[in-house]
């Protein structure tokens, strides 16, 4: 057996143990849910009536919820909401990115739709306030995982190469490049990439 096959070996194992702990993951959140008393129908969230009505005696008065804020914070709140902006913009071009690039490149498109979740509106706990910059938080963070995944699936067909230093974060694709250094390896993924990236490309 080859170093190669060696390290090959022992990626496919890393990557089973990730997916056994990403069962293990949804299976936790599925017993919080319950202990929660909330349930999933259709996509929403659906708590128990008794539930609900003790979150709603736990909601600030929006007026409260104005009056006792910090007033730096108050004031430092237009400038985090003016990100939308260039956020939107960003969201809007990679869409188009994506969509006239990737097919060209034999890249799978990433799905707009799979990285849009809203659903703390559920949470009768919160007041309107609370509401919309749950929602805010909800778009810029989940845009920002959608435009990685597409910059990383880019990085896959273009240069599956490891850096030499630690990157921190990386994306669940780069596991699979090419050690640094390692320029057989680099060739043959790029030779892989021919036809285009195969979805068993995508770890």
């Amino acid at each position: 057996m080859t170093k190669e096959t060696m390290m090959d070996a022992q990626l496919s194992e890393l990557f089973e143990k990730l997916r056994a702990a990403e069962t293990d993951i949804e299976a936790e959140l599925t017993r919080r849910r319950e202990a929660l008393r909330y349930e999933m129908h259709n996509r929403r969230v659906v708590f128990e009536q008794e539930v609900r009505r003790l979150h709603q005696t736990m909601k600030t008065h929006t007026l409260r919820y104005l009056f006792e804020a910090n007033l730096l914070v108050m004031l430092t709140a237009p400038v985090i909401y003016s990100l939308i902006v260039p956020m939107i913009v960003l969201d809007i071009f990679v869409m188009a990115y994506q969509a006239i690039c990737f097919p060209i490149y034999g890249i799978p498109k990433v799905r707009r739709r799979d990285y849009l979740v809203f659903d703390r509106h559920h949470l009768a706990y919160l007041n309107i306030i609370e509401k919309i910059n749950c929602a805010y938080c909800s778009y810029f963070n989940q845009t920002v995982a959608f435009v990685r995944e597409v910059a990383s699936r880019t990085e896959v067909y273009w240069c599956p190469i490891k850096h030499a230093r630690r990157v921190l974060g990386p994306h669940p694709h780069y596991v699979g490049f090419a050690d640094f250094g390692d320029a057989d390896a680099y060739r043959e993924r790029i030779a892989d990439m021919k036809d285009g990236v195969k979805p068993g490309m995508l770890q």
